[in-house]
């Protein structure tokens, strides 16, 4: 019974430090960057008219964020998946929407921003440009979505200007 209690005490003991020690991929600070756009939102325009619905969700233990889009009328739907990559130090996106776009986006958080940009693209009009994308976490809680359309690093168009506020 004695060898029983100690092998016992080793057992458990290793397999709690075993847990314990078990890898967390994705908790670093850098992975939480993100963080502040998690959950689920109204999304008004600048004018205040309604845009739509937003949800994110961290998935894959901590490692996605999540994005979940439907527009006001429910026409418009996409997704976008959100991730740091350790490799290059950068945050990355990919966006799908039901109306076959995609966008892929890289960047990193600034202060209260999280500013991500394209590669550049060449528009029918023959010029280069590049989608920029900024979240920005205000005091209130909410969160303002700028993109605009740069060209030679000058804005030429703004695509969205959004205000997200939480639905309790």
């Amino acid at each position: 019974m004695k060898y029983f209690i100690i092998i016992f005490f080793f057992l458990a003991t290793g397999i709690g430090a075993w847990a314990q020690s078990s890898n967390c991929n994705c908790c670093s600070e850098n992975h939480d960057d993100f963080d502040f756009w998690e959950g689920n939102w109204e999304v008004t325009n600048k004018d205040g008219t309604d845009a739509g619905k937003n949800t994110i969700i961290k998935i894959q233990d901590g490692c996605i964020l999540m994005e979940n889009w439907i527009s006001a009328k429910g026409q418009y739907t996409g997704t976008s998946l959100n991730f740091y990559n350790d490799k290059t130090k950068q945050w990355e996106q990919l966006w799908i929407d039901n109306a076959g776009s995609h966008l892929k986006l890289t960047g990193k958080r600034t202060g209260n921003q999280m500013i991500m940009k394209s590669l550049p693209f060449e528009h029918q009009d023959g010029k280069n440009y590049v989608n920029k994308i900024t979240w920005t976490l205000n005091k209130d809680g909410t969160v303002r979505q700028l993109w605009e359309i740069l060209h030679n690093d000058t804005v030429s168009n703004v695509a969205f200007d959004g205000l997200y506020r939480k639905v309790q």
